[in-house]
């Protein structure tokens, strides 16, 4: 039996990929093994997004094949795509595979080991030939739904290592998800590159959502990374079915409408308030987090300080906060008044310990009040761990239940420093 392992870097939509090529593998006979034992083939699942992800994809891509000697090396992912001839002319790297043949590596490492010569560009790609999540190495199994970008941000490299938009078709989607429910998954994440601009035929991102409600079973349904653009009012009624949960990750980057035109988004900060308050005049709790850039070109000392207050004032219980990274091929590439690497470092900080601050005050905010937590784990101890529907971390003792189970809980206090913050809770009588 073969031995096959992953290493997977970047978005959620990069995890799903890999644990659909998991699935592949595993049902082909290979064994999957961690990252750090010695395998056959290894298969890293590289980022691009920026200098930062390039460097550690580069760090695991070295790591791999010096862990691995002899072994068959696989690098796909968008770095694939953005550096496809600096990769493939390095002798420790087998096949390089860009994103949209990256559904059929195990077809190709079949290829390998039968002593068959197959060059990744005469392989036939589709974004969503990803066999059915079945063997994860998650809980929880995304469902993906669309692919690709047409907005063309000035700093964003995207649309070129994955492609213009593509939404998949919804009777295909629909079929994944009762596949994925069947192998025993319980809460399925909503995933793409720019999914609230689904479009198939006349089906839109909320018909998407909305027939995935109406499937029946006990299962719960979170939406991955969102652009506050490409959804209509239908959406916000879709929260009011308790198998949605309310928590979306809500991409702001900047707090300065300046910033935001520069950056080529599609919204003002007016846009994205109207978006936080109408949702959470229905669920006041509702929770979001975000995305954040600092230092993007032309960044003055104010923007900067109305993107602290955009923070403060929509209340995100995270912010994952990146250092602009100058993509070459990109409009931002080109600009005026690039942002010194020492006041990016320093905004950055600022805004990590505002998050963290802001983290604590939204986990407390649910002492006394009940969670329906997904266990993701039981210890040694019986301490059951895993996430509420608000996408809260609760640790909680447990003397009989198992993992992937939904277990109602009231939150007690929490515990923990800065970002390992986790609330503590009693099974609810």
């Amino acid at each position: 039996m073969k031995k096959v392992a992953f290493k997977t870097l970047g978005c959620r939509l990069n995890q799903y990929e890999t644990d659909a090529l998991v699935s592949d593998f595993d049902k082909a006979g290979y064994q999957i093994v961690d990252f750090k034992e010695k395998a056959d083939v290894v298969v890293v699942n590289t980022c691009t997004v920026t200098n930062q992800s390039d460097q550690k994809s580069r760090n695991t891509i070295s790591q791999a094949a010096k862990n691995n000697l002899g072994s068959v090396v696989v690098v796909t992912g968008c770095m694939a795509n953005n550096h496809k001839d600096k990769l493939e002319s390095q002798d420790k790297i087998t096949y390089v595979i860009d994103n949209k043949r990256k559904a059929n590596i195990r077809q190709l490492i079949d290829a390998h080991f039968d002593g068959e010569i197959l060059h990744p560009e005469n392989i036939t790609g589709d974004v969503f030939q990803f066999s059915t999540v079945d063997k994860s190495l998650h809980t929880r199994s995304a469902i993906k739904i669309q692919d690709g970008c047409d907005n063309f941000c000035t700093f964003c490299i995207i649309p070129s290592v994955r492609g213009r938009a593509v939404s998949r078709p919804l009777p295909h989607i629909l079929d994944n998800v009762k596949k994925t429910l069947d192998n025993g998954f319980r809460e399925l994440v909503i995933t793409g590159v720019n999914i609230g601009r689904y479009e198939w035929e006349d089906k839109r991102f909320e018909d998407v959502i909305e027939a995935i409600l109406e499937i029946p079973g006990d299962f719960r349904i979170r939406i991955s990374s969102l652009e506050p653009d490409g959804f209509g009012d239908r959406f916000y009624d879709l929260f009011h079915h308790k198998k949605l949960t309310p928590h979306l990750h809500l991409c702001l980057q900047s707090g300065s409408d300046k910033v935001l035109l520069r950056m080529r988004r599609m919204y003002d900060l007016k846009r994205f308030s109207d978006i936080v308050e109408r949702f959470r005049k229905q669920i006041p709790d509702f929770n979001f987090t975000t995305d954040m850039i600092v230092g993007f070109p032309g960044e003055t000392n104010n923007d900067f300080n109305e993107s602290l207050n955009a923070v403060k004032n929509f209340g995100f219980s995270h912010v994952h906060t990146f250092k602009y990274s100058v993509r070459n091929g990109t409009r931002a590439e080109r600009m005026e008044n690039q942002i010194p690497d020492k006041v990016k470092n320093d905004r950055s900080e600022i805004i990590r310990e505002l998050s963290n601050g802001m983290r604590k005050q939204y986990l407390e905010s649910f002492i006394r009040k009940e969670q329906e937590v997904l266990i993701e784990k039981v210890d040694s101890k019986g301490f059951a761990s895993g996430y509420g529907e608000h996408y809260v971390p609760v640790t909680f003792r447990t003397d009989q239940h198992e993992k992937n189970t939904f277990q109602k809980v009231r939150i007690i206090g929490w515990h923990g420093l800065v970002e390992n913050i986790n609330l503590t809770g009693k099974i609810q009588d």
